[in-house]
């Protein structure tokens, strides 16, 4: 009597001819992370760019700046990764520096969001500007979170490997 194995391999998704466009990462959580974080700080920042009578400028500049940075920072995240240009640069620490961006952008957007809706001075743009900021906000935590667990989890080091039962080290 003979077994036969067979194995297969599926991919996450659709990709182009030669591969170079990752499709699959819009399907995965980081990807719709990535998409909802932009989606809450384009609206928070359309919100308050196009709101009348702002009750005090420099907050709500301060607003747009920080949403606007950290949008096209994500932006470019999202496009590294949907076309996998972090492998054709292996010299920066790609989940490092999307950490760091992470951490940055989640104090500095609840910070703009907070002062935002303490401000706004009952202009329901600027209010909605600012709920989209708590959104983001959430988001980016949640990447955060998520992100810290690749970047920092636990890694295992030769020495504390342990050989598998029945095989000899070398």
């Amino acid at each position: 009597m003979s077994h036969t194995v067979i194995t297969s391999t599926t991919t996450a998704g659709r990709t182009s001819g030669d591969g170079a466009l990752n499709l699959g990462y819009t399907r995965t959580i980081p990807g719709l992370l990535k998409l909802g974080q932009m989606l809450a700080l384009l609206v928070a920042f359309l919100c308050v760019r196009c709101a009348r009578g702002w009750p005090s400028w420099a907050v709500f500049q301060y607003f747009e700046v920080v949403a606007l940075w950290f949008l096209m920072a994500f932006l470019v995240f999202f496009l590294m990764h949907l076309f996998r240009l972090q492998a054709k640069m292996p010299c920066i620490n790609w989940p490092l520096t999307e950490f760091f961006h992470y951490s940055v952008g989640t104090i500095l957007i609840l910070i703009a969001s907070i002062v935002g809706a303490v401000k706004s001075g009952g202009v329901s743009a600027l209010v909605a500007g600012s709920v989209f900021g708590f959104i983001a906000t959430f988001l980016m935590a949640v990447s955060l979170w998520t992100s810290y667990s690749v970047t920092c989890g636990s890694h295992q080091t030769a020495s504390s490997r342990q050989p598998l039962a029945g095989t000899r080290s070398v």
